[in-house]
């Protein structure tokens, strides 16, 4: 495993404690983070802190479980595809998803998450 499959693996970790200044403490002061489905992206780190705080908010417990991870040393491209699962009241809503990271000097300069927004919405009402 690479320098930057070994960041982004400490990174998924990190969500696990639900500690936001850890979490953000992976990404550039100007880095992008895009949830596809949801628009519009999040420039810098008090938009992506507030998107990433709407989802930790609602959650009691949070990990993301990766089942496939791929990257491109040269242009510093790291893959993966994972299951998202946060605790909601008594029970787990699960969402798959596929993350695509873009990292400069070993930190995060974008993040674009993609997943179904009909499975995501189904697995909140259900």
């Amino acid at each position: 495993m690479s320098s930057n499959s070994e960041i982004i693996q400490r990174f998924t970790d990190a969500w696990t404690d639900m500690d936001i200044d850890r979490i953000m403490g992976f990404f550039h002061e100007d880095a992008v983070y895009t949830n596809v489905p949801i628009d519009p992206p999040n420039h810098g780190h008090a938009a992506i802190r507030a998107m990433i705080e709407s989802f930790l908010g609602m959650a009691t417990a949070c990990e993301f479980v990766v089942h496939h991870s791929a990257e491109n040393p040269s242009t510093g491209v790291v893959m993966n595809e994972r299951t998202d699962r946060f605790r909601i009241g008594d029970r787990w809503m699960e969402a798959g998803v596929m993350g695509v990271f873009e990292l400069r000097d070993g930190r995060i300069q974008a993040w674009r998450d993609y997943f179904d927004m009909a499975q995501f919405q189904k697995a909140m009402s259900g």
